[in-house]
Order: C-alpha cells, then structure tokens, then sequence
C-alpha cells in the first residue's frame, strides 16, 4: 500500500485527500446481490421497507469503522492480525474460512457483471463470466491501488448519477411516503425474509478485511500520537460519508422499484430491465444495465482485492500485488469463481446461484465479527485505543443480531 503524504501547504485539503478507503467499502454495500434485495422489496412492498437500508446502514458504517481502527492503529489488516494473535491452527482455519467468503462474494459480482453483458449484448452467463472475471484480473495486475480507487470512485459517481436519471424521467413517486418510510419501521409476516436478508447480509465479510488493509493506503506516521488521532478523525468522517453515499443508492434502487413496478413482483434482474422498457423507454433499460454492469465490476474488483488481502495476511504480509502471495490470492478468489459460476449455470438459475453464494457468507459472517470484535477490545492489539466497554458491548449486539438473522436466513433458505 502506498504511503498518504500528508500536504502541509493546504491543510484544508487533508480530509478530502484522505477519502477513499470508505468508498471501496462502500462498492460492496451495492453489489447485484442488494440491487436484486432492494428491487425485491421495492415491488413487493413499495416505499414500506426503505426504513431497513436506513438500520442496516448504521450497522454497516458502525462495523467498519470499528475494524479501520484496528488497521490505523496497528498497520496491520485484519488477517495479518489474525495471523499474529491467534493460534496458527486457529487462524488459518478462521482465515480459511474468509478466503471460501471471498470466492462465493467474488461469484455473486461477477455473475452480475454477466448478467449485465447479457442484457446488454445477449451474451451467454458463462461467457460474461468469464469476460468479467479477465478484465478484473488485468485490472488488478496492472494497476496501482490509487489508480483503482480512482476508478472505483468513478464507477460509483456513474452508478449514482445513472440511478439520478432513472429517478429524474419516473413521472410519478411519493416523496412523503418515501420519506416516513427511510425512518418509520413497518414489518409484516409476508416481509419477515426480505428484512431478514438486508439486515443479515448487508454487512459482507470481506468488506471487513477489506477495509483494515485498504485504510493502510493513508498512513502517514504511526508513531506520531497527533497523526494517529487525525487519522482516526478522517476516518470517521470518510466512512460516514461512504455509508451515506450507499445509503442514497440503495434507497434510489427501492424508490425506483416501487415507483415504476409496484405491486408487480420482480426478483430477477433481468426481469426488471425488460419491464423498464415499455414503461420508460428504451434509454431507462439501457442505463439501468449499464449501471449494473458498472456495480458487477467494481464489487469484483473489491473481491478480488479483499481475496488478495486476506491470503497475503496468512503469511505476516500486506496487500501488495507485486507480492506473489497477495496475486495468487486474487487468482484463487477470481478463477475459483468464475468455474463455480460456468459449472451451476449448466444446472440452475442465476437467482439460485445468488442464493447459494449468500448462504455461505451468512455462514461465515458472524466468524468474521467475533473474530474483530476479540482483536478490537484487546489491550495487547489496540493498547489504549481498545474497545471501551459501552462499544464492545454494541459490538456484540450487533454481532448476536447479524448471526440469528443469518440462522434464521439460512433455515429459510433450505425449507
């Protein structure tokens, strides 16, 4: 990770130099697997459920400020850490386990940049997949960190201004209802699932990892106590931001969903382009894809990365695609992906592929939180900037909340 040279000419700037890291995050947050959640409770439910992006939100943008912490205040991601304070048995079944969750994270991203090149060009799920997976791959190779959060940041701007103009040529949407909704909860039996699988998988394994290696990009001096206090500031702030920004895009998702399809049930992607068609044009279809196929790329990117990191972190090193750890990493997170995605197309649908790669990550989810949770209120981790105790004790609420809404997501899922 490149070193984040701090410029003592215009002080002013120093935040906004510093944002970026939320944003990689935040590309996770609006993967295909939430536009497919969010289309599903905009058409089903119209505005009603808007309130769960708002709560699942807070819990995402707690979350991963709590495991940047670790990253700023040690140098070092969540599996170097792993690595260093647990057991070796114990941290490399643990990390393990996070290196299967990129790969099924890294399934559900790629296939949806093949779902959009199928929409786009009527190309077939296999070879999309394979397309997608190559020029993530070449991008990674080939490209510093700061160049990809550059990119990534522009990919996120388009996604959002794309969804701007879906929202903008819509001739009719509630703005009040919508309003009441992002903050008044409203749960019926019929919506139990939809809720349940906001809730429990908004906050994504790999974005943990992820986000305590890439905060590593902004270190200027770990010595300084002033420069760690600026940082833990920026930090804050720059996830804030991130957060709100998935926040706007995914509430969009549900406000276009329930504007234009509501009360037609919609539960696949390509579903909804088709519909847009005849209702707003042939541009509303065109742009939908495109944005989709944007959020495939991106996310797979982010995957890859977070693949990448987590290796590298079994064996005491950083992300550094230079470094052949951190490289055959991403190979493994990619290529073992794209085969799992040209396998059980030939035998399923693109929605069950879905369904069966966020089974595995509701699985090993909560893994991943008690396991930060353990390394973030440890004083021989953090020195005195562990936990205290009212944040450790919101930790594992959270923690406790995200592992039975998994259960009771995964217990649905197979009946």
């Amino acid at each position: 990770m490149r070193k984040f040279l701090r410029d003592k000419r215009h002080p002013a700037l120093d935040f906004l130099r510093y944002v970026g890291p939320g944003l990689i995050v935040a590309v996770g947050f609006i993967d295909p697997g939430n536009w497919a959640a969010n289309l599903a409770a905009g058409s089903q439910f119209g505005y009603k459920l808007l309130w769960v992006i708002t709560l699942s939100t807070i819990m995402l943008a707690f979350l991963q400020h709590n495991v940047a912490h670790l990253g700023i205040v040690t140098g070092k991601c969540l599996s170097e850490n792993a690595t260093q304070y647990l057991k070796p048995v114990v941290s490399r079944i643990i990390l393990g386990t996070a290196v299967l969750a990129s790969i099924s994270t890294a399934v559900a991203e790629i296939l949806g940049g093949a779902i959009a090149l199928e929409m786009l060009f009527k190309l077939p799920i296999p070879v999309g997949a394979v397309l997608t997976a190559g020029l993530v791959i070449w991008f990674l190779f080939s490209n510093s960190y700061s160049k990809i959060e550059k990119v990534i940041i522009g990919f996120v701007s388009l996604i959002g201004l794309a969804l701007l103009f879906e929202i903008f040529i819509i001739p009719h949407i509630d703005w009040i209802s919508a309003a009441k909704a992002t903050i008044r909860p409203s749960i019926s039996s019929a919506s139990i699932p939809i809720i349940m699988s906001a809730l429990g998988a908004v906050v994504m394994p790999h974005n943990l990892f992820l986000h305590s290696e890439v905060i590593q990009s902004r270190q200027w001096n770990l010595e300084n106590e002033a420069v760690i206090q600026k940082q833990l500031k920026f930090e804050f702030f720059d996830t804030l931001f991130s957060m709100f920004l998935g926040w706007v895009i995914n509430s969009a998702i549900i406000i276009i969903a329930a504007a234009v399809f509501f009360p037609k049930v919609v539960t696949e992607i390509n579903q909804a382009q088709e519909m847009l068609t005849p209702l707003l044009g042939p541009a509303s279809a065109i742009i939908f894809a495109l944005a989709f196929l944007f959020a495939g790329i991106a996310s797979s990117v982010t995957a890859g990365m977070a693949g990448g990191s987590i290796f590298a972190g079994i064996f005491s090193e950083p992300y550094d695609i230079h470094d052949p750890h951190s490289k055959l990493g991403v190979l493994i997170t990619i290529v073992a992906a794209t085969i799992a995605i040209c396998v059980l197309s030939l035998v399923t649908t693109t929605f069950n592929i879905l369904i069966y790669s966020q089974v595995f990550l509701s699985l090993q989810l909560p893994i991943t939180i008690f396991l930060q949770i353990y390394l973030t209120s440890s004083k021989k981790v953090m020195g005195k900037y562990k936990n205290v105790w009212y944040t450790k004790m919101l930790l594992l609420l959270m923690g406790l909340l995200i592992t039975v809404l998994n259960i009771i997501l995964v217990m649905n899922t197979f009946s």
